[in-house]
């Protein structure tokens, strides 16, 4: 059986919907004042922005249509050797049938692909799937952030050793 999506790098066209994703998922956890992602500027320019070295984004379609998204970038403030998972989100009809796990993968490898030895991310309290597949996927939880991210608004914070 192959899977009900498809994953592929970001275009240039795909920016209103990703934009649109972001706005949409944010708010519906809280995540929509001062000190979150919804408010960086790359949010209505994201292919530009991961089109920078070492940076990777990709979208997730069901039926041609994005319906989700995530990449990878160094960790503004962080060492070398540091990602960042950035900007992970999926619209909830396509919540649950294993695209998280699948785009989680992508990010991975394009990491290693890119020379990192450690991903980090920020989360907010309440994103429990994305804790769950967080977890899962063998990132550990850690007492405090990494890098100057400007995501002051997340309280829970993760690495992963490639």
């Amino acid at each position: 059986m192959s899977d009900p999506f498809y994953i592929r790098p970001i275009h240039r066209e795909d920016d209103a919907a990703v934009a649109g994703i972001i706005r949409t998922v944010m708010p519906e956890f809280g995540a929509c004042g001062e000190g979150f992602a919804i408010n960086d500027p790359e949010v209505d320019w994201m292919h530009r922005a991961y089109s920078a070295p070492r940076s990777a984004y990709f979208v997730v379609e069901v039926d041609g249509v994005v319906k989700g998204g995530g990449g990878i970038a160094p960790l503004v403030g962080g060492d070398e050797d540091v990602c960042e998972l950035r900007k992970m989100y999926f619209l909830p009809e396509i919540r649950g049938i294993g695209a998280g796990a699948a785009l989680m993968e992508k990010c991975l490898d394009a990491a290693r692909l890119h020379g990192f030895q450690r991903i980090y991310l920020e989360t907010l309290g309440g994103m429990d799937a994305a804790m769950k597949l967080y977890e899962r996927t063998g990132f550990t939880r850690i007492p405090d952030l990494m890098g100057a991210t400007g995501h002051s608004g997340c309280d829970s914070f993760y690495v992963l050793n490639l």
